[in-house]
């Protein structure tokens, strides 16, 4: 070879190798820094360099397969026990920067306060201290809050940035329902070779539930003083849930159900996963540690609500989807916090600002993902009797969303924002709907007493859904309607008394539930009803007067500002995947039932809608591709509509509790109006309102709960959810942005 040739390939191997050796330095001199203490303000800024320089050089250095061995691959030296080792019993590099940045997250001084006073010759040793000692606010099992230290927060916030790059390599691996395809650089992380795993749990946890955006009220103050807490709250957050990434579908262990004995902290032989963090969240127990939890973060989701009279006067968080996930790892694995939740109101100081996000974000393409989680919460949520108990608490806080006004309960807000979120939704939000319903019919044998705007929006979908072309369209349409009619059948049989807006509302729509007992199911009927171009049903008249407007304050969900960015997501599984049917017994128990095989709803195949409050023809946005993706599906052989198919589940529609109260109240409503010469529809309530249908109807049916069930699929969608929220929450200034992430898609809106 050449000269040329031999300097072109050193030059071309020193660039290989610069990647490697900046890594090389820097973990050394974090481990050097880690062993020292930092007692110095030059060992100090070394540290922080060196954590700067490597959240910038790990994604570039994780995107390259060839490389992501490298990481795991061994320092000579740096042994497991200490001291002089051989090279076969060296410690990983991962794991030696990992165990250095643990340890700098406790070193006195640097991130945390030093309990006395100290000099470099008397410097508390690192590895001395008990780090349980040093959590970083009081709250979850500590009850020290220490001496704000803004240098702290500064310090700690750079180590998590720098311990959440470490853990993003899961980003550069195509998304994997392998449940055995564990994040190698967390299970390392929350094992037992960490001894600041609980310390640091604690830590986060707290700081993340103990922070109080606005503070003393002073209005404008986060535009006087830097808040040097929130930054570090954000990053505490992200590294918490990325560390709770756990696949409790495949675990036999971690949560207890509320009545299991032995859930203490303290225990000496803890049951559980491998995953200390999420062993540490399923073992809380003390109902002032729950309390403590679930008012921070219901403080902090009902943050982006709060109204002043100056505007712009409080300060506003932006990670209320992180605290979203962070409350669902909470629920998931600590069955015992769930049922505090529910136990008490507190739960609806979680559900206001749930359906706040999900109304503002039901036009917004780029908030998909924030639909879904809200959506997935309140499914967990309604399969507990107590939840739907809490929605009849009267909802008099009125936050501004852009709904019709009402006087009622918390189950008529939901009730309105769900249908806003049907009716005036984008297409992506389709797959939903068979979950917005489903949290319907768990609540409904339980709502005592629904508003008429409410009830009026239930008949508006039945309405909608109930049009013999989108029965006709798709294969599995028709579980829409069964839904709606449980829904019915629940409050009828179940809570009569006091749902009298209901009954007026069912009775004036009557002509809906005889036209889907008399549907037609020959051939030429079904194809005529998919076909033709429907005419639009009658709209809904409004029986309130206000409630074509909507609240003060409000505004129409508005889309993404142009060059938005949005990261794709995995299909969600079906809703029979999602929940498993149990059913309620006498005495309140829940059994659970055996599983119906179904087909998994198609994509795609349920209408857009029109705006709220105008009549909905149940057309797509792209009629015509549809109407040739049905005409191509029967021309190749697949699913079309048949005689057989329609009989199959229209005979199985749950008519019968209906048909009965409509043959027994039209009768007697129509005589009161003839014979007083009733225009006015209060009359009619009153005198539904004072009748009963004991011995008429038929013998109730039992309550059928679908209580959502763990599984692969929805653990792979929250990961790639989780990771799709932190990618863009740290755009600006960039960590992994313009580099080739491989979980999901980035584009622009």
């Amino acid at each position: 070879m050449s000269p040329a040739g031999q300097s072109c390939a050193v030059l071309l191997m020193s660039m290989l190798m610069l990647p490697a050796f900046c890594f090389l330095q820097a973990v050394e001199k974090l481990v050097q820094g880690a062993e020292s203490g930092c007692h110095t303000e030059k060992e100090r800024q070394i540290v922080l360099n060196c954590s700067r320089l490597l959240t910038r050089i790990l994604p570039y250095i994780f995107e390259d397969p060839d490389w992501r061995g490298f990481f795991w691959s061994t320092v000579p030296g740096a042994g497991r026990g200490g001291g002089d080792e051989d090279d076969e019993n060296a410690r990983p590099l991962a794991e030696s920067l990992l165990l250095a940045v643990a340890d700098l997250l406790f070193c006195p001084d640097f991130t945390v306060q030093s309990h006395r006073r100290s000099t470099v010759d008397t410097a508390e040793d690192v590895h001395s201290i008990d780090s349980c000692e040093y959590i970083w606010e009081a709250g979850v099992g500590f009850a020290h809050s220490p001496q704000p230290n803004y240098i702290h927060d500064l310090n700690r916030t750079e180590l998590l940035k720098l311990l959440l790059t470490c853990f993003s390599e899961a980003m550069y691996l195509p998304p994997s329902s392998d449940s055995s395809n564990t994040n190698p650089w967390v299970q390392f992380f929350c094992s037992t070779e960490n001894r600041h795993a609980l310390p640091l749990f604690t830590s986060l946890l707290n700081v993340v539930c103990a922070y109080d955006p606005v503070g003393y009220g002073i209005p404008y103050n986060h535009l006087l003083f830097s808040d040097y807490r929130e930054p570090l709250v954000e990053e505490a957050a992200q590294v918490l849930i990325v560390t709770l990434d756990y696949d409790s579908s495949t675990s036999s262990s971690p949560t207890v159900d509320g009545t299991t004995t032995g859930t203490a902290m303290d225990d000496v032989d803890p049951p559980g996963p491998d995953n200390l963090f999420v062993n540490y969240l399923s073992r809380i127990h003390r109902e002032e540690d729950f309390q403590f939890i679930l008012k921070g973060v219901a403080r902090l989701l009902s943050n982006p609500l709060v109204q002043t009279y100056l505007p712009n006067s409080a300060k506003k968080i932006q990670f209320h989807q992180e605290l979203l996930v962070l409350f669902w790892k909470l629920c998931d694995f600590n069955k015992k916090f769930l049922f505090f939740v529910l136990k008490s109101s507190d739960v609806l100081d979680i559900l206001v600002p749930i359906l706040y996000f999900l109304n503002d974000a039901r036009a917004d393409q780029s908030r998909v993902g924030l639909m879904h989680i809200g959506v997935f919460i309140l499914l967990l949520l309604s399969g507990e009797r107590n939840f739907g108990v809490r929605l009849n608490k009267p909802y008099s806080v009125r936050v501004p969303m852009d709904i019709p006004v009402f006087t009622g309960t918390h189950a008529d807000l939901l009730i309105i924002v769900f249908h806003k979120i049907i009716t005036s939704g984008h297409q992506r939000l389709q797959p939903l709907f068979d979950c917005l319903l489903t949290i319907i019919v768990n609540v409904s044998p339980y709502l005592k007493s629904l508003s008429m705007v409410a009830a009026n929006k239930l008949l508006h979908l039945l309405e909608a859904f109930s049009t013999t072309w989108f029965l006709f369209s798709a294969v599995q349409n028709h579980h829409l309607v069964f839904f709606l009619l449980e829904v019915f059948n629940n409050i009828i049989q179940y809570q009569f008394d006091g749902n009298s807006n209901l009954v007026y509302a069912v009775i004036r729509k009557r002509n809906v539930f005889h036209q889907l007992a008399n549907l037609p199911t020959d051939s030429q009927s079904i194809q005529k009803g998919l076909q033709r171009k429907k005419k639009s049903p009658e709209p809904i008249s409004r029986t309130n007067s206000q409630d074509g407007a909507s609240m003060e304050g409000s505004r129409p969900a508005a889309p993404a500002e142009p060059g938005t960015l949005k990261t794709s997501l995995v299909a969600t599984p079906g809703i029979d995947k999602l929940t498993e049917k149990s059913q309620v017994s006498e005495d309140g128990t829940m059994r659970s039932l055996e599983p119906e095989s179904s087909q998994p709803l198609p994509e795609g195949n349920l209408p857009s809608a029109a705006s709220d409050g105008e009549p909905w023809s149940g057309e797509v946005s792209h009629p015509q591709r549809d109407r040739r993706r049905l005409s191509s599906a029967s021309s190749s052989g697949q699913w079309t509509p048949t005689p057989d198919w329609v009989m199959s589940w229209k005979s199985k529609l749950p008519l019968q509790t209906i048909m009965r109260l409509l043959q027994v109240l039209v009768p007697q409503v129509e005589k009161i109006c003839i014979d007083k010469g009733l225009t006015d529809e209060s009359e009619i309530l009153k005198f539904l309102q004072h009748g009963t249908l004991v011995g008429l109807l038929p013998v109730p049916h039992p309550i059928l709960i679908r209580k959502y069930q763990a599984n692969s699929g929805t653990a792979m969608w929250f990961r790639t959810y989780m990771w799709g929220v932190i990618y863009l929450r740290n755009v600006d200034p960039p960590i992994w942005y313009d580099t080739d992430v491989k979980l999901f898609e980035i584009q622009r809106v």
